[in-house]
């Protein structure tokens, strides 16, 4: 059983969130990589590569073209944030060494990407594979049949391979005053960048204001999955777990008011959210239309919806 909303969508990315008890068909997506967040529940995911163990908090990166099947586990049904690229999503280059290492100033390491564990062992006939690719300028789906299993492998050679990587594993890079966005990066992809938002010590300079400064997105669009934790600078706009926001590029957006005069002196926030910044503008999917709370933009003034 699987429930699947598409809340937004360009031509560099899709964003959709799922919720599924059962195991999903196997599944190829020939147009870009995927990364999976896992709000909430437990699966193994099989692919070609093998076995990847996924837990709550984990971000699942999952190659392009890659035959791969997701099987929560548990009682409680699994509830993921999906991001699929149109292009390949990596760390970004500036984290990066030459060689392709991760660097020391780097917010994690490759300890902190977990891959593929034993190959599955599996033998079937006619097994069907759904895959998700283009046709001129379309994206359709097509059903292949395969004679044997796609699983059934001796092994597999190379660097490219789906992986694990956990948001509590992201060290969060502060200072003295506040840091930009870029600062929260963990991913990259051709047009839209994926940050991280983890509870953190905030600015410690004595006159700083650890709430974010107002900004406009003016080359992006900014998504932002709001999924632990209290998100201060939003306090009182009605934003809450597994709350979504959409700050088009050019929109003035900040804190709510009075949150610059409670940050003054905090010390810590306990927030986590999962952001996407994209720049090309992004269409509103069903998903996105069906929740949408009308009052949200009006928050800022504490006037409600439709009053100048």
């Amino acid at each position: 059983m699987t429930g699947r909303r598409l809340l937004l969508a360009n031509a560099d990315v899709r964003i959709s969130y799922v919720v599924a008890k059962g195991a999903s068909p196997l599944y190829r997506n020939a147009i870009g990589d995927e990364l999976v967040y896992v709000e909430s529940g437990a699966a193994v995911v099989e692919s070609v590569f093998g076995v990847v163990p996924v837990r709550q908090g984990d971000q699942v990166l999952m190659p392009r073209a890659t035959t791969h099947r997701w099987l929560p586990t548990g009682d409680a049904p699994l509830r993921a944030y999906v991001i699929e690229a149109s292009s390949h999503i990596t760390p970004p280059k500036r984290y990066l060494s030459k060689f392709g290492q991760l660097l020391e100033n780097s917010p994690y390491c490759e300890r902190d990407l977990h891959g593929p564990l034993e190959i599955p062992l599996v033998e079937d006939t006619e097994v069907e594979v759904l895959v998700k690719h283009r046709a001129g300028n379309e994206v359709i789906g097509t059903r292949m049949v395969y004679a044997t299993h796609p699983f059934d492998v001796v092994g597999w050679d190379g660097c490219l391979y789906p992986y694990t990587f956990n948001i509590a594993d992201f060290e969060p890079i502060t200072g003295r005053v506040h840091q930009p966005p870029p600062a929260h990066q963990a991913f990259e992809a051709t047009n839209f960048v994926i940050c991280n938002f983890v509870p953190r010590k905030v600015d410690y300079h004595p006159l700083s204001i650890p709430v974010p400064y107002y900004h406009s997105n003016v080359d992006s669009d900014e998504i932002m999955f709001y999924c632990g934790g209290n998100y201060e600078a939003r306090k009182g706009s009605g934003i809450a777990h597994g709350s979504v926001s959409v700050h088009p590029g050019g929109y003035a957006h900040g804190p709510q008011p009075g949150a610059y005069e409670r940050s003054i002196g905090v010390e810590y926030f306990d927030e986590l959210a999962v952001m996407v910044d994209t720049f090309r503008p992004l269409q509103l999917g069903e998903g996105a239309l069906a929740c949408e709370d009308p009052a949200y933009a009006w928050t800022w003034s504490g006037r409600g919806p439709g009053l100048a």
